[in-house]
């Protein structure tokens, strides 16, 4: 048996983001992927999330800052492009502009407000109805290229990484928790279980999680109909159901941040939701005239999400639960391991992102 000071299970954004802090702290690390690198069986693929600070939540508008600060510093120690600053636009009476523009003056981040006119003179193909708010600090990160700088980072620290190996199971002892990954048992003395949509199976009878639902959703790409009509901004639109839009490559990416039919990790069917089409085809339509309405291409993800939309991310015993959920922990990548690697060396959670109090079960 192999001994670490602690085992990460799961190597997504947020269990990468761990390993990575971890390591440069020091710590001895393990880390287990059950997939492939670049896998698309879960929540953290692909070459496009959206970065923004337009959050109508305080406590989100400062970690989003913070975040960003990370993620420059990690350009720069990485020397590539993970975040692209190409802006971020919020609009639609829901997202509240003006409020909105305010909380995030209030902790010194430059926006501009915007009309509707004159935001469709500055980006030629997107239709606007009402005041606009545009955080030109607001971006694209690519999560498949920082996936794979930070575990480079990791492993030039000393951690251990291991695609294709399960952990089949975790078991306390009373000094740590016996890890069975693959053919092989580790003894660590912590365990950060990142595991998104197994996170679940994986702490069943040692942590008290929170009810978390599982849904497939999808997205979909539309081409420019015309030349003229790019680049444009990430895009968050709330008239009636919350879409979001976001330049990636040569396309644009178009999903909506809406509840789903509930499924699991292991018995999700992939299959794109003929409704979903419909509705984002009619959008494009309407709000997008500068996209050709017919999508090239489309495909499915994984949220799990906690009934208000927040992270969990706290310690019980020798178990650190870190679910950066709910469809929008992508933009704190960095922040989020430094986060976890606060909580394994000891420091308290965030209140907002502390497990039910009063509950261990282990």
């Amino acid at each position: 048996m192999q001994h670490v000071d602690v085992a990460v299970v799961g190597l997504g954004l947020a269990g990468s983001a761990v390993t990575r802090s971890l390591a440069r702290r020091g710590r001895s690390v393990a880390a287990f992927e059950a997939f492939p690198a670049g896998h698309r069986r879960g929540s953290s693929h692909g070459n496009g999330r959206i970065f923004r600070h337009a959050y109508g939540d305080p406590l989100y508008v400062r970690l989003a800052a913070e975040a960003g600060e990370l993620w420059d510093e990690l350009q720069k120690e990485t020397g590539e492009t993970l975040l692209e600053r190409v802006g971020g636009v919020d609009h639609g009476p829901r997202r509240e502009p003006e409020r909105m523009g305010e909380l995030l003056a209030e902790h010194g981040i430059p926006t501009e407000l915007l009309d509707p006119d004159d935001a469709e003179e500055r980006w030629p193909g997107v239709r606007f109805n009402g005041p606009v708010l545009y955080d030109p600090a607001g971006g694209v990160l690519n999560p498949e290229r920082t996936m794979t700088a930070l575990v480079r980072l990791a492993r030039e620290s000393g951690a251990r990484v291991a695609y294709e190996t399960p952990v089949r199971s975790l078991e306390p002892d009373g000094q740590g928790v016996r890890v069975t990954a693959g053919d092989e048992t580790w003894h660590a003395r912590t365990v950060v279980v990142a595991a998104g949509a197994w996170a679940g199976g994986l702490l069943d009878g040692y942590v008290a999680l929170p009810p978390l639902t599982v849904t497939q959703q999808q997205v979909f790409f539309f081409a420019p109909a015309r030349i003229g009509s790019w680049p444009w901004p990430t895009l968050v639109h709330d008239e009636v159901m919350p879409l979001y839009a976001l330049p990636e490559g040569p396309v644009f990416k178009l999903g909506e941040h809406a509840p789903a039919t509930p499924t699991t990790a292991d018995t999700r069917d992939f299959v794109v939701d003929p409704a979903a089409r419909e509705r984002a085809v009619a959008y494009v339509r309407e709000w997008l005239p500068g996209l050709d309405s017919v999508p090239r291409s489309d495909l499915t993800c994984l949220y799990t999400s906690t009934a208000n939309e927040d992270f969990i991310l706290d310690r019980t015993g020798p178990f650190v639960v870190c679910s950066a959920c709910s469809g929008h922990g992508a933009k704190f990548t960095p922040l989020i391991g430094e986060l976890v690697a606060d909580l394994v060396d000891g420091a308290p959670p965030v209140a907002r992102f502390a497990l039910p109090a009063g509950v261990d079960i282990i």
